[in-house]
């Protein structure tokens, strides 16, 4: 049983992301990890040698990762204390009277695979099959949607229960409009490429403009009360200051196999990130902290429910409704929105 889980879990997984990963040495040293994976899980113990390429005379070695020195007694070191994703493992070797500082990249991954959900259909509700969908949140009973496509972008308010469009601003033809979030009484929204993001009153004034720090690219936001989340098509998850929009840190995706990547639309609900796979019928629960994918939902089926149309695309747009503890979820250029309920699979 446990072993039939473990090929669902990674089939799904395939179906719904996409990986990543990499090495190094000097000429007098390399450093092995394990039988030469470039993977470790958290809190593993895994063997950690030196190749001693040139048979020099060592007199000690301090291994460290981020700064943090990481013990390796007995040649083994326990991967545990520091971040997850692809991370830089550091040996500073001390030999005849010299020292060379060596390293090589290390994906550290999730300890656990992640739990699968599935749904449960409550209600479905009419939604413009012309909103090319990239960003969904809700304050309160109100549905906000930022939509795509040069030319055709905009930043809607809407009643769910219709379909009715009760605010609407266009962006300028050269904006392809991206994620977006509401915090504080203001609303946040991305463009793709452009390097350029907005910020509106509950009203669409536009308040001010802001550029990318170090992501290239604008994808999917949402927030957690205190700060903004970002996400740019990498394995990167940035954690922005709501002020400043500056990119203060990031957090990067991970699960026990691999590391990550295409987090698109985000949600932030149960103190977890929630986001579409970009070209996927699925959605990955993400520890804000950590960056480990606890969750993948699969929301296969849903696009076999709307109507078909030469436009139609892939599933994105997820919204949190707190009050009925539900999730709102969409595709592009979809007719449909559907309240659903995310369950646990069955083993």
């Amino acid at each position: 049983m446990k072993m039939l889980k473990w090929l669902t879990v990674n089939l799904l997984l395939c179906l719904f992301m996409a990986c990543n990963g990499e090495k190094a040495s000097t000429k007098n040293f390399s450093i092995t990890i394990g039988d030469g994976s470039d993977k470790v899980q958290y809190n593993q113990n895994v063997q950690v040698k030196l190749k001693n390429r040139k048979n020099k005379t060592i007199d000690s070695v301090v291994y460290s990762i981020d700064g943090k020195r990481m013990d390796n007694r007995d040649g083994n070191m326990v991967f545990t204390g520091i971040r997850l994703g692809h991370r830089n493992l550091e040996a500073q070797v001390y030999y005849d009277g010299k020292s060379d500082r060596i390293s090589t990249k290390v994906a550290v991954l999730a300890e656990k695979a992640p739990q699968l959900y599935s749904y449960t259909i409550l209600h479905e509700y009419p939604h413009d099959s012309n909103a090319f969908t990239q960003g969904l949140e809700f304050l309160n009973d109100t549905l906000y949607e930022s939509t795509g496509r040069r030319g055709q972008s905009s930043l809607r308010q809407i009643d769910y229960r219709t379909g009715t469009i009760l605010r609407k601003t266009g962006l300028d033809s050269m904006y392809f409009g991206e994620g977006l979030t509401i915090l504080n009484r203001k609303i946040y929204q991305l463009t793709w490429k452009a390097n350029i993001g907005f910020v509106y009153d509950m009203k669409f004034n536009k308040i001010k403009e802001f550029r990318y720090d170090q992501s290239t690219e604008g994808w999917g936001l949402c927030n957690d009360g205190t700060h903004i989340y970002k996400s740019d098509g990498t394995e990167k998850i940035w954690i922005l200051d709501p002020e400043t929009l500056e990119e203060k840190d990031h957090i990067e995706t991970v699960t026990n196999t691999s590391v990550f990547s295409m987090a698109n639309e985000l949600e932030f609900a149960h103190g977890k990130i929630y986001a579409n796979t970009w070209q996927k019928d699925g959605v990955m629960i993400i520890n804000p902290q950590s960056g480990a994918i606890e969750g993948v939902i699969d929301f296969r089926g849903l696009k076999d429910r709307v109507s078909q149309n030469n436009n139609l695309d892939v599933l994105n747009g997820i919204a949190y409704h707190k009050k009925n503890d539900t999730f709102f979820v969409t595709g592009k250029n979809w007719d449909k929105i559907f309240e659903v309920r995310i369950v646990a699979k069955q083993e």
